[in-house]
């Protein structure tokens, strides 16, 4: 069986562990800080997709299950945000890499979108949806609970899309400006 060609210099996984360390940081400072939001909205959000997918029909159940899910929230997406990385560290040359954390905003909304795909894969579905079980007392058993971690793992998966498109109209709109802006200037 023949032996792979070697990666070339541009295909090289990253190998420093300092600059992994750096690059993991900036990739969990950009991510956190697209997931974040304040309660009121995150309580808000949470009961109207729960209204809108009824799957919660009785409002205080709605509002109950809302106010369970803020405590958990950073933690997870923390989580969730160092399996992306690493999986970024295992597949992606470093030339990416350094481009995708060279601190540009369409790059950050770029680390945004591949977390997206990330969390949408088959794995992390069902990752998510185990860690909300876990988190929420790890009784797997008990199917309501089942339920409720799916209908927040699915919620979490809806507001990240949301934020990811919110950054690619961003992003289209600035490049819009600039082109505009180049094409009057030419003239």
């Amino acid at each position: 069986m023949p032996t792979p060609p070697a990666a070339t210099p541009a295909e090289a996984l990253v190998a420093d562990a300092e600059l992994k360390s750096v690059m993991r940081a900036h990739i969990t400072t950009v991510l956190m800080a697209r997931v974040s939001q304040d309660d009121s909205r995150r309580v808000e959000a949470l009961r109207d997709y729960l209204a809108v997918t009824q799957a919660v029909t009785d409002i205080g159940a709605a509002d109950t299950v809302a106010m369970m899910v803020p405590p958990l929230m950073p933690s997870l997406y923390r989580r969730w945000i160092g399996m992306f990385a690493e999986r970024l560290f295992e597949t992606a040359p470093q030339a990416q890499l350094e481009i995708l954390c060279d601190g540009a905003e369409e790059n950050g909304g770029t680390l945004a979108l591949a977390f997206v795909m990330f969390l949408e894969s088959e794995r992390m579905e069902r990752q998510m949806a185990d860690d909300l079980r876990a988190f929420g007392g790890g009784q797997a058993d008990d199917a309501r609970e089942a339920q409720m971690a799916d209908l927040a793992a699915s919620y979490l998966r809806a507001r990240v899309v949301a934020l990811a498109e919110k950054d690619a109209e961003k992003d289209a709109a600035k490049t819009k400006v600039k082109t505009k802006t180049k094409v009057g200037k030419s003239r």
